[in-house]
């Protein structure tokens, strides 16, 4: 059978235990159902994990999948997915990451690489295009993601791109990540314990293969016709500037910076961690991923002192959950706490989320002192913070407890620490708080992954952005629709936004211009598909792509357990009026907005798909599954 354009075309699978290496072929029935990226692996992962499984045993599976678009013209198209299930959260386990590894592995041949078993001893993998081989890796096991990029480099070539854990993976701290091309992180979930677990140190790749693209008469017109759209887009100058450090100064004045474990939307000092004191102070040069012309990355450098170092600086959610979270307004410790978590390999959003928490806990009077030593867990103490985060990568005194997240630290320590951990399904909140913004409240509360706000991604409703609400949602939705304090039609705009953010996850490019604000939207990703590939997929068949996925990732849960208990937010958001700032007074309305997504998903009262939903969905065997 011969392969569509913009696709390698194979899927190679590699047995840790068995040291088996597979190669099969992608079926254009596959292509045409899931796309690539995360439909890939929510269609695989599905069908081949069985429910109950250990997250951390023989029997989990990690796949890492590249979408169509992943390593060509398309802008920002520098997208992969990993996926698994979650040892944070015991269900659907989903991160992703830019840079050049995952276009690297596309032009090693393949679209995709599962990885299964177990290895007794430390191991890494290198795939050359057909050569692909299982190393040693005694002499990779103990090193940060940096020492174990440059060894590989070293070894093996400038060109090789390299995707690797650090001690956290290794230690099978369960806010551990991925951590590829020095420090774009595949974050979320867990992941790099999974990959900690199957003792795999790194992935190593260089491809020389081409991308055959269908229609190249009128490639290179549309795709300059979608990056003019990008340089046209009226927040590019800003982030090429800024990058999402912007975001700190901007999500403070509307109230949705969460700071001191997020009781407060409010940080009194953001201009302190903002844009302008790291772009005049320690900016060096923007840093782009594949294809990117937005170039949000930051190299920047502290030069002396005991926080110096040079390398990518933090994002915006990372100055809100090492910074304002913390009550940490030292940004040199700040900036060198991101380069350490990179190094590590920990996820920024669970490490801040963790530490945050047990500062709060600590203010009350609830860790017991013998858990800490002669250590203060007080805002604002940097270096404490510092010191935190190698002990939970070590797994070292107090931060053993830390390493499970803040949930189950929560269930170690007792004594009412519980009350405090914000989190949904056991992952700690990213920095938006629901408060301030009632759409990104339900976002966090319904994405499969656990807290989460990229899942949905809904920034529409921020302010400014009539005429995109109008267009994408309809009139009859305004003007609540785009009113961040209204509840009202957010389950919609949720379910909108979710349908549509998994495809862009699945095509391998990336949420800035396709959904921030949507200069690249259905009709652009149809076009783009069409004269990449060949496939000539109508928007209803995308449409129904992105709803398929969404509903097998909500069935890989209730599978698991999941319920809609599960479905909910920390009483904070809930019971706890905003203190400060424009939402002073608000609370979120979950059930409300719950009930309308529920609605527009076509689930039942308990967030179960309906079997009609998903035979709908050609999902019937799904149905079988979940109401037998």
């Amino acid at each position: 059978m011969g392969r569509y354009c913009g696709y390698a075309g194979k899927i190679l699978r590699i047995n840790l235990g068995t040291r088996k290496i597979t190669k099969s072929e992608v079926p254009k029935s596959l292509i045409k159902k899931y796309v690539g990226g995360s439909g890939f692996c929510a269609i695989t992962l599905y069908n081949e994990l069985k429910p109950g499984i250990n997250p951390l045993g023989k029997e989990n599976k990690l796949y890492f999948a590249t979408g169509p678009f992943t390593g060509t013209l398309f802008p920002q198209s520098s997208r992969y997915s990993v996926a698994a299930k979650s040892p944070l959260t015991n269900g659907w386990g989903e991160a992703h990451s830019g840079g050049f590894w995952g276009p690297e592995l596309k032009y090693t041949g393949y679209d995709g690489l599962i990885i299964e078993g177990i290895s007794r001893e430390p191991v890494y993998i290198i795939i050359e295009d057909e050569a692909v081989s299982i190393q040693d890796a005694d002499d990779l096991w103990g090193l940060t993601t940096h020492e174990t990029e440059h060894k590989l480099q070293k070894e093996l070539g400038n060109q090789v791109k390299v995707a690797s854990i650090g001690p956290a993976g290794e230690n099978k701290v369960l806010i551990s990540c991925i951590i590829n091309d020095m420090d774009r992180a595949a974050a979320r979930a867990g992941l790099g314990a999974v990959m900690g677990s199957k003792k795999l140190k790194a992935v190593a790749v260089r491809g020389t293969q081409g991308i055959s693209i269908f229609n190249r008469k009128d490639y290179v017109t549309t795709m300059g016709e979608f990056h003019q759209k990008i340089v046209n887009d009226p927040f590019t100058e800003t982030k090429q500037k800024y990058g999402t450090t912007y975001l700190v100064e901007m999500m403070n004045e509307i109230g949705r910076f969460p700071s001191y474990n997020f009781q407060s939307g409010v940080f009194k000092d953001a201009d302190k961690i903002g844009r302008e004191e790291i772009y005049n102070n320690y900016f060096i040069k923007p840093a782009a991923c594949f294809g990117c012309i937005q170039a949000c990355g930051r190299l920047t450098s502290v030069k002396e002192g005991p926080f110096a170092y040079i390398g990518v600086g933090p994002e915006y959610e990372t100055l809100s959950a090492l910074g304002s979270r913390c009550g940490n307004t030292n940004l040199e410790a700040l900036l060198y706490a991101h380069h350490l978590c990179n190094a590590l390999g920990l996820d920024t959003i669970g490490t801040g989320g963790v530490i945050s928490w047990a500062m709060e806990c600590f203010e009350k009077g609830l860790i017991d002192k013998t858990f800490l030593g002669d250590r203060k867990l007080e805002w604002g103490d940097a270096e404490t913070t510092i010191e935190l985060i190698t002990m939970i990568a070590l797994r070292e005194g107090f931060g053993d407890i830390l390493a499970y997240g803040s949930y189950r630290a929560a269930e170690i320590l007792g004594n009412d620490t519980s009350n405090y951990v914000m989190h949904v399904k056991k992952q700690e909140l990213a920095a938006q708080d629901g408060r301030a913004h009632k759409s990104m409240g339900l976002t966090a509360a319904v994405s499969p992954r656990g807290a989460d706000h990229l899942y949905a991604f809904p920034v529409l409703d921020e302010g400014g952005f009539d005429k995109e609400v109008k267009e994408i949602y309809g009139e009859e939705y305004w003007p609540e629709m785009g009113e961040r304090l209204s509840p009202k039609y957010k389950g919609y705009m949720v379910y909108v936004n979710e349908n549509f953010g998994v495809l862009v996850d699945s095509v391998g490019t990336c949420k800035y211009g396709t959904m921030i604000p949507p200069a690249l939207y259905y009709k652009e990703i149809q076009k783009g598909l069409k004269v990449t590939t060949g496939i000539n997929f109508t928007i209803t068949e995308l449409h129904q792509t992105g709803e398929r996925i969404v509903n097998l990732n909500r069935a890989f849960n209730i599978r698991e357990g999941f319920s809609r208990a599960d479905d909910t937010l920390p009483r904070r958001f809930l019971k706890e009026p905003a203190p400060e700032g424009p939402p002073k007074g608000q609370i979120i309305e979950l059930e409300s907005m719950l009930e309308e997504y529920y609605h527009h998903r076509g689930w039942d009262a308990n967030g179960i798909p309906t079997p009609e939903k998903l035979r709908q969905l050609d999902l019937a065997f799904v149905a079988e599954d979940l109401h037998q």
